[in-house]
């Protein structure tokens, strides 16, 4: 395509959305001009059933729920004046216990003030907390951010090592909605051990993001920690960034949650329209259908062009994969659908990947996001006239131009600049996208059973280990072969599991199990030695 056609093109599949500070080109996806006329009636119609979604209509049937993360900002949305006033209730909450923790009214047990955050989640309680943390901190935050993001016992002991002396002026956050989930349970036991080693009692530095009536909820009240916000069950973990599971930290961090808000409001208003050609989360939406055939056949590659949307790529491939990753569809039908969600930021990937992109396997999309601002105030010139972020500009117009020459397809986000609105703005703008897009393909964005699934089966695993644990002492010291193991712990079914298990208690202290090498690793006898 010669530079006068593509520049046609262009302008054509331009979006631009000043109201917002965003602008989209889809120009360099190589859809022919019929294929948005020929999907209009499918986008219509994913156009109603976004707007029955936000009316309250059941969108998890599997559970009965409704999904109304876009109430958060726009309580008035609501189907119930009930809800609106929760809402408005739990944000004022949020912002009151803010300030009297960052005024030293709430404070730690030692005395002084709070100055570091301790978020322990997992999933959405910890990616969408993360993303703005990484993307809107500052060293001059009224209080710095860790978390507690898995269930490593050396990932736990790496944060409570970083924090060191400061822990005595930390306040944690346990976020979960059902109070019952297993790694942020082990997390908050993790966090409460540092607390009682220093002589500290963690309920006067714990605070509760959760489900009322939970687990957690319960277990807040009784030992009367410093605060409990609600957790709906009509707003999922990967959309729940605008609930108290993102604004709570984002507020003790000391960021703008008002801009955060009122960008992810303003995006819903603008991708609300029914005009596809202006809409840029429809038009988001259709660019992924086509590039993959509706059915996963590509990956999404994000390259942020900036720092501090390194985590973007995390953040969305959770809310893009767990949304859209379903066996079957709204019929019932075996469907496999999906899109694999990868990337890094540029200008980095061009020293990583890029090379494969341009010239490997041609198995993906890439979605570009410029900043065109680079920093606050002037840039130091590198060369005569040129800064640091000309590079920047410079590097990301280059690789989208090289992989265009190629015949890779990409599109591109811009935004004017990286800000508490912006990030509202893109929140907001992909959790429509996602939405759409589960109507155009016909499945429920908004439920997870394959998740369920691998937790019910990490449960029967940690079962078989107490049954392994069980053997082994009743030994009383005897070296029992795998086999014999197997056998005694009614596992003989699933002989894999039993020496993975195996493998994993004689590698740590905890249980009191050694070994004794054998031909092979699965001659070792085992046994426990307490």
């Amino acid at each position: 395509m010669s530079s006068s056609t593509q520049w046609e093109r262009f302008k054509k599949y331009y979006c631009s959305c000043p109201e917002i500070g965003l602008s989209l080109d889809i120009s360099r996806m190589d859809f022919p001009d019929a294929f948005l006329s020929a999907m209009e009636p499918a986008m219509q119609r994913a156009f109603a059933a976004m707007a029955e979604l936000e009316r309250g209509a059941i969108a998890n049937p599997d559970e009965g729920r409704m999904v109304g993360h876009y109430w958060l900002r726009a309580p008035e949305l609501a189907p119930a004046t009930e809800i609106a006033a929760e809402i408005r209730f739990t944000l004022q909450a949020i912002k009151e216990f803010a300030e009297t923790v960052h005024h030293g009214e709430i404070a730690p047990q030692s005395g002084g003030r709070f100055t570091r955050l301790l978020v322990v989640g997992i999933g959405g309680s910890a990616l969408g907390p993360q993303f703005v943390a990484d993307a809107l901190g500052n060293p001059g935050d009224r209080m710095q951010p860790y978390f507690f993001d898995n269930t490593d016992p050396d990932g736990m002991d790496r944060v409570i090592a970083t924090l060191g002396r400061h822990l005595a002026e930390t306040l944690t956050v346990v976020i979960s909605k059902s109070g019952g989930t297993k790694e942020t349970r082990n997390g908050m036991q993790e966090a409460k051990a540092a607390y009682e080693a220093k002589g500290l009692a963690f309920a006067r530095h714990a605070v509760a993001v959760t489900g009322k009536g939970s687990e957690l909820d319960k277990t807040a009240e009784a030992e009367r920690w410093l605060a409990r916000f609600p957790m709906w069950d009509w707003v999922g973990g990967r959309t729940s960034e605008t609930s108290a599971v993102g604004l709570l930290p984002a507020a003790l961090q000391g960021l703008d949650i008002e801009a955060l808000l009122s960008g992810a409001r303003d995006c819903d208003d603008r991708t609300r329209t029914s005009g596809t050609a202006t809409n840029p989360a429809a038009l988001l939406a259709l660019m992924w259908y086509y590039a993959t055939d509706g059915r996963g056949a590509k990956d999404m590659v994000v390259l942020p062009y900036k720092d501090r949307l390194l985590l973007f790529s995390r953040y969305l491939q959770q809310l893009i994969m767990e949304s859209l990753g379903k066996e079957r569809d709204l019929a019932g039908n075996v469907v496999h659908q999906g899109i694999s969600v990868y990337g890094n930021k540029g200008s980095t990937d061009q020293h990583a990947y890029v090379q494969q992109l341009r010239e490997g396997v041609p198995n993906f999309f890439v979605t570009f996001i410029e900043v065109l601002r680079d920093r606050d105030g002037t840039s130091l010139q590198v060369e005569n006239d040129v800064t640091s972020g000309d590079y920047l500009s410079g590097f990301y117009l280059g690789t989208r131009q090289a992989l265009h020459e190629n015949g890779r397809e990409s599109l591109t986000l811009t935004v004017d600049s990286l800000d508490a609105r912006t990030v509202g703005v893109l929140i907001a703008l992909y959790e429509r996208a996602v939405g759409l897009y589960a109507s155009l393909v016909g499945i429920n964005a908004y439920h997870q059973p394959g998740v369920e699934a691998g937790k019910k089966t990490a449960s029967a695993v940690l079962d078989t280990q107490k049954r392994i644990l069980t053997c082994l002492r009743r030994a009383d010291g005897r070296e029992l072969s795998l086999d014999e193991i197997a056998i005694q712990s009614e596992s003989a079914d699933d002989p894999e599991t039993v020496f993975k298990v195996l493998e994993h208690l004689r590698a740590n202290p905890d249980h009191g199990i050694s070994a004794t090498e054998g031909e092979t690793p699965f001659h070792r006898r085992y046994r426990s030695v307490r």
